[in-house]
């Protein structure tokens, strides 16, 4: 029987992070979604209202990988009165071969975490000025930490703006950025005065970025809306863009920024260019074609992602020697 291997967020931890090649990992799922057959199912959702809870549960199959990985990805937004994480979950990473269990991956929503953010650097990769220099991130959670320092990876960041809902948590996140003028604004018409680029990662159910925030050559990358419920990008201020990008249509349209445009009826699928963030990618459909367009990538994040960030990991932590065989 063919061993699996166990690896705990502590050996992901060890062996993986936010570098060029995790990066690498993730543009290559989504020139895959745009290039290849790829098998990747609807969101399976599971809300559990009477405990402020849901639970996502995301796979794909991406043709070249030897393995597949469906992600289990729990959020219970009450936990944190208990004493505990409003987010956990795990990956089973499958051979693509035989449908053996390879390998556990017990990472506590960290690979999500880290292929969230990675999506957000290849989004602002292909789609922001490449002299881009100044960003308004909104947000000051872990995942505005993580899209900031993936951010800097793909364009010299000089110039960063935080709002947060929470001041004081805004002013945590400004001390702890070292090399770079970091500031907090008091709204959100100071965070975006003058940006090259915006990152929304917040859970807003209201819109937080208007018409009016809109300049010549901004880019937004919008990643806060992963369920019906969440909306950080008014819809006439999406309708007003020069170019929109999907991580995946089909789920945009249902629960991403895109969704409420059409719900609003501000956006009709024939208004304005629609193009998935792979089709840019694999060079099927122009990106940014001048310095003053106004984009915006909605990113709701998908099992192409997920599958891609485990076998990357898994063969790190393979290489590292990192995890436990067992025999199921």
């Amino acid at each position: 029987m063919a061993e699996t291997v166990l690896l705990s967020e502590t050996d992901l931890r060890a062996c993986l992070a936010l570098d060029p090649a995790s990066l690498d990992a993730v543009e290559h799922a989504f020139r895959l979604l745009a290039t290849e057959a790829v098998a990747m199912p609807p969101i399976l959702r599971l809300d559990i209202p009477e405990h402020n809870g849901e639970v996502d549960v995301k796979t794909a199959y991406l043709p070249g990988l030897p393995r597949f990985a469906i992600k289990v990805s729990p959020g219970f937004f009450d936990n944190p009165t208990l004493g505990l994480p409003s987010l956990n979950g795990l990956m089973m990473l499958f051979s693509a071969r035989t449908g053996l269990l390879d390998a556990l991956l017990l990472d506590n929503g960290f690979l999500t975490a880290v292929r969230t953010a990675a999506a957000g650097a290849v989004a602002a990769k292909w789609l922001s000025r490449t002299d881009a220099s100044r960003v308004a991130i909104l947000g000051a959670g872990e995942q505005a930490r993580l899209q900031l320092a993936a951010l800097r990876l793909v364009r010299d960041i000089r110039e960063v703006r935080i709002w947060a809902r929470d001041p004081a948590k805004a002013v945590v996140f400004a001390r702890e950025l070292e090399g770079i003028d970091a500031r907090v604004a008091d709204n959100l018409d100071a965070a975006m005065d003058g940006i090259d680029i915006a990152i929304t990662t917040t859970p807003s159910r209201t819109p937080l970025i208007q018409p009016h925030h809109l300049q010549p050559g901004l880019h937004i990358t919008a990643m806060g809306s992963d369920a019906e419920h969440k909306n950080e990008i008014a819809a006439a201020t999406l309708a007003a863009c020069d170019l929109y990008v999907a991580d995946r249509l089909s789920q945009t349209r249902v629960l991403g920024e895109l969704h409420h445009a059409l719900a609003a009826g501000v956006v009709a699928s024939d208004s304005l260019p629609l193009v998935e963030l792979g089709q840019v990618i694999a060079g099927h459909h122009p990106g940014r074609t001048s310095a003053g367009q106004v984009t915006l990538c909605d990113l709701t994040g998908t099992g192409a992602q997920d599958t891609a960030i485990a076998s990357f990991a898994f063969d790190r932590a393979r290489a590292a020697g990192r995890g436990f065989s067992f025999n199921p």
